[in-house]
This record gives C-alpha cells, sequence and structure tokens, in this order.
C-alpha cells in the first residue's frame, strides 16, 4: 500500500528506518550470541547426558551407598536387571502429548530404546532427534532420525521434515495393517484371497511425516487444513522431544515433571482468566453503562409524557371548570326564571306543584 507522505513525515520515516536498521543488527548479533552459548552449554551439559546414558543401560553402577529401594530385595533379583529398564518409554509416555501419540503395539519396540539425542544444524536452520535402538525382533535400523529445517530461527517457519526409512522385519511393522479377506467365487467352492493393506496409528509414522504437495494443482482445501494441522501436530511433538523429553528425562520418568508442567499450565490458565475476567468486567461495566443511559433517556422521556400529560389534565381541567361554571350560571339563572314564575303564578295562578286542597 502507497501512502502519500508530505516532505516533513518522509524526513520522520527516515529516522525511524535508521532506528530499525539500528534494532536489526542488535537482533542479528542476539542471534548469533545465543547460537554461541547454546553450543556452549550443550558442551557442558554432554558429560552429563553420558553418565545418564551409562547408568540408564547399565553400563556403570552409581557409586555410594545401597539404595533404600533395594532394601528387602534378593542379591539374584537385584544383578539380573541392569540399569533402568523401559527409562526412555515411560519418561515419554509420562508427557500428556507424547502418551497419546504413543499406540499400545509401539510399546513393545519402544522399549527396546537406550538413548535420544538432538543436535543444531547450520545452513539451513534446524535441529535433528536421533532414537538409538538395541537390537529388537521389530526393525533392522540401530538409529532412527527426524531433521526439521527451518526458515526463520526467531520466529520459526518449518520448510521440512525428513524422518528416517524404517526397515522392519516381515510382520512387524507397526504402521501398517495388513488385512486378508476371503471371496467366494461364483461356482467354485475355491474362495479368492484379497489382501489390502491400511495405514495403522503408530508412534512410528512421525519418522515419516506428512508432505505438502509443491503443485498447488493438487492441493484440496480441506485436505490441505488437515494437512497443516498434522504438520503441527508433528513439529510439536518434536520440540517436546528436544526442549522437555531429552533435557529432563529423569524428571518425567519419575513423573515430578508432569507437576511443574501441571503448574506451568495453571499459570496460563489463571492469567486467561484473570484476562477473561478483566473482559467480562469491562463488558459488564459497558453494560451498566448502557442501562443508565437508557434509564437516563427512560426517564427524560417520562418526565416529557408527564409534562404533556400535565399539560392535557390543565385543559381537561380548565375545560370541566368551564362547563362547571356554565352549569353553575345555568342553575342561577333557572333558579332566577322559576322565582320569577312563582311570583307570578301568586299573582294569576298556584302552579300545580304548589296546589293546596
Amino acid at each position: 500500500m502507497k501512502v502519500s507522505l508530505s516532505p516533513k513525515v518522509r524526513k520522520r520515516m527516515e529516522g525511524l528506518r535508521h532506528l530499525q536498521s539500528q534494532h536489526d543488527e542488535l537482533e542479528a548479533q542476539f542471534l548469533e550470541e545465543r547460537k554461541a552459548l547454546e553450543a556452549k552449554y550443550q558442551k557442558l551439559y554432554q558429560p552429563l547426558y553420558t553418565k545418564r546414558f551409562e547408568i540408564v543401560n547399565g553400563l556403570k553402577e552409581v557409586e555410594g551407598a545401597t539404595p533404600t529401594e533395594l532394601a528387602g530385595i534378593k542379591e539374584d533379583q537385584a544383578t539380573e536387571e541392569k540399569g533402568v529398564p523401559e527409562f526412555w518409554l515411560a519418561a515419554m509416555k509420562t508427557h500428556e502429548v507424547l502418551a497419546a501419540e504413543i499406540k499400545g503395539p509401539d510399546e513393545g519396540a519402544l522399549k527396546f530404546i537406550n538413548d535420544i539425542k538432538w543436535s543444531r544444524l547450520q545452513d539451513p536452520e534446524g535441529f535433528k532427534l536421533e532414537f538409538y535402538f538395541n537390537p529388537n525382533p521389530y526393525f533392522k535400523n540401530s538409529v532412527l532420525t527426524k531433521t526439521y529445517r527451518i526458515i526463520d530461527e526467531l520466529d520459526p517457519i518449518l520448510s521440512q521434515a525428513i524422518g528416517t526409512e524404517i526397515e522392519w522385519y516381515p510382520g512387524k511393522c507397526l504402521t501398517k495393517k495388513v488385512i486378508v479377506k476371503k471371496k467366494p467365487r461364483r461356482g467354485s467352492k475355491i474362495a479368492k484371497t484379497i489382501t489390502t493393506i491400511k495405514n495403522s496409528e503408530s508412534f512410528f509414522t512421525f519418522f515419516t511425516p506428512p508432505r505438502i504437495p509443491e503443485n498447488e494443482d493438487e492441493r484440496d482445501d480441506d485436505a490441505y487444513d488437515e494437512l497443516q494441522d498434522m504438520i503441527e501436530q508433528d513439529y510439536s511433538v518434536g520440540m517436546i522431544i528436544r526442549d522437555k523429553t531429552i533435557p529432563h528425562a529423569v524428571s518425567w520418568f519419575t513423573g515430578e515433571a508432569t507437576k511443574d508442567d501441571e503448574a506451568e499450565k495453571k499459570g496460563e490458565r489463571k492469567e486467561g482468566v484473570k484476562k477473561d475476567v478483566s473482559d467480562q468486567d469491562h463488558d459488564e461495566e459497558k453494560e451498566r453503562a448502557l442501562k443508565k443511559g437508557v434509564e437516563e433517556e427512560r426517564k427524560e422521556g417520562m418526565e416529557d409524557v408527564n409534562e404533556d400529560h400535565n399539560e392535557e389534565e390543565g385543559g381537561k381541567g380548565a375545560l370541566k371548570k368551564d362547563v362547571k361554571e356554565e352549569e353553575a350560571e345555568k342553575q342561577v339563572e333557572k333558579k332566577k326564571n322559576g322565582r320569577a314564575q312563582i311570583q307570578e303564578g301568586q299573582k294569576k295562578e298556584i302552579p300545580p306543584e304548589c296546589r293546596q286542597l
């Protein structure tokens, strides 16, 4: 939109553009420093993640006293289990969003996760998740990866999501469901076997992300909106694993992170309630003001009506007064005429009503 500006306003806009340019330079500097700071702390975190991996997978025991939880357990039972069984499965299932993504059949395969890592990517921006698996009867891969490519890091816009192709063992695929039906043939005792393959809900579809058609002619509006929702959900799952599950896996395993997450949500809900209450108070105030205005207008209208009524009543009163006065005058006149008639009757003849017997 082109706006016609006066010379003075154009001069002011040049000054504002200069300020914006300075802001953009500081923002770019902030992003570079944030990357450096993040990289620094990722290196500091790494030894802790390595120790966690060793303890979880039974490669190293925790030094110090025997935990009180092991008291009363026979030595042979305690030594049978190494590390923390199903650590990552339990940590993921504790988060409500991830728990909804994990279906019953998935748990058998997810028990074999021995570590989950993430790393930041450069040029283009993005990050990569890595799921490490022990040898298992479900698939051949030892590592499954999910990569997110992002256009703008400050206001992330997902440009592409890439997942590993899973090499399933025969009959073990969790993302597809094979349905076998037998259809009778006409005139034959041998039934025809029909095999169909349908998609099955599974956490492992996470590694086969939805793809947006590049050709706009191929896009259907309703299907496109549904696809966008799927992509947003997919990215949300990736962010939860990166920002919550990996750095705080122990707290999710114990359930402590659930309380913190719930407290955070309650805080957000309270802010939302405060806003709603504030909006409601504002609306009620507006409604009261509106009612007050309507009431005042009604009162003013009633006053006008009363005045009109009084004027009308006054007119009626005056009219009644005139009628009464006129009737009174007639009565007086009648009485005068009566007295005159009586006097005339005394002279001539007594009226019938006054006649003496």
